[in-house]
């Protein structure tokens, strides 16, 4: 499979005929999809934008997003060492499949992959089995009966599911999901118990979380240092990469090595004491109603730090930063409060919207 290593700034450092024949390639189609993910993520990262190659190849700019994304973690999965049928598999199809997994670590990629290899699972099932997993990989300690097994933490998340059901019908569709996918017979005992246990064991729903929108310019806004893009180690909250201006949220750069961005002065972001910006996508956070996920701004106050059941905390999970809410007193380190989650503003130009959102490895 060829290998795209994108070095070079702009199009001007591209060699015309590489770059002329990766824009051929694409077009005629040649090659498999995974080799289309690599070829268009080195001409963007060259400086080549989404429109430029949109118009030269037939590739829109939501394909290559998803063909650039998926690739990515096509490539994990092979570094971790899926099995050869998995590769083989997905080498020929599934893009859009591989996409939903692109929120998971590495080797849990790899294990996501293969059970839905195994399954078939089409993108909106590889979805829930994505947000099991990662829902499941917050654990400390594992629950009763259901190992590290991406079937066990699907199983779970049905168990889970049936438990706060008293229709019938729904609770024994969620208890036969929970069976196919259980791996170890400890999750397939528990829940089997469901079956002659009919306690309803009520769910509190997580809050919904502080979205704002740009909707109109503000005159007084707060520049806030930007600490970076998911994923992220928690001792960058407190270091800020030099970046250039990046709309739409009107990231400013710097001479010094720090970048900031203007918010509107917003009574809680002018109250907060030590804020900072993670870069994220909507889809970090439960309750969307959007079919697919966006770019947000997500603001942090460092300085709060004290646990409550009714915001959502960033947090270290694992070595890397995550957004959480919990129901009770989290064992997780809390590094701050997430005080304001922020969309784009709407803009009418559609061809702007389409700016392709990647996730680096």
């Amino acid at each position: 499979m060829t290998d795209f290593t994108p070095n070079a700034p702009n199009p001007e450092n591209v060699p015309t005929e590489l770059a002329q024949e990766l824009l051929r390639k694409l077009r005629q189609k040649q090659g498999n999809w995974v080799e289309w993910g690599q070829a268009i993520a080195y001409l963007q990262k060259s400086g080549y934008n989404p429109q430029e190659i949109f118009e030269a190849t037939g590739f829109e700019p939501v394909q290559q997003n998803q063909v650039v994304v998926g690739s990515q973690v096509y490539n994990s999965i092979e570094k971790v060492g899926a099995s050869e049928a998995t590769r083989a598999y997905y080498a020929t199809r599934g893009s859009d499949v591989l996409y939903e997994l692109r929120l998971l670590t590495q080797e849990e990629r790899a294990a996501a992959a293969e059970l839905t290899f195994t399954h078939k699972l089409d993108l909106e099932e590889a979805r829930e089995v994505a947000k099991a997993i990662k829902d499941f990989s917050r654990f400390r300690t594992l629950p009763e009966g259901f190992t590290d097994h991406p079937g066990d933490a699907v199983a779970y998340q049905t168990w889970k599911l049936a438990r706060q059901y008293t229709d019938l019908q729904e609770r024994s569709r969620l208890i036969a999901k929970g069976l196919r996918f259980a791996h170890s017979p400890s999750a397939r005992k528990q829940i089997e118990q469901l079956l002659i246990d009919f306690t309803v064991v009520s769910q509190r729903p997580a809050p919904i979380p502080p979205f704002y929108r740009f909707d109109t310019e503000d005159e007084l806004p707060r520049m806030v240092p930007v600490a970076g893009e998911l994923p992220l180690k928690a001792q960058e909250l407190q270091e800020v990469p030099l970046v250039e201006e990046i709309e739409p949220f009107r990231i400013v750069k710097f001479a010094g090595e720090q970048a900031w961005v203007a918010l509107p002065g917003w009574r809680v972001l002018l109250a907060a004491e030590d804020p900072v910006t993670i870069l994220a996508t909507s889809d970090r956070f439960p309750n969307q109603n959007q079919a697919q996920p966006g770019p947000i701004l997500v603001v942090v106050d460092r300085s709060q730090r004290e646990w409550n059941d009714f915001s959502y905390f960033v947090v270290d999970n694992g070595g890397e930063l995550d957004f959480q809410w919990f129901e009770t007193q989290p064992e997780l380190p809390i590094l701050g409060k997430v005080i304001i989650i922020v969309r784009p503003r709407k803009i009418l130009d559609e061809n702007v919207t389409k700016d392709s959102w990647q996730i680096d490895e």
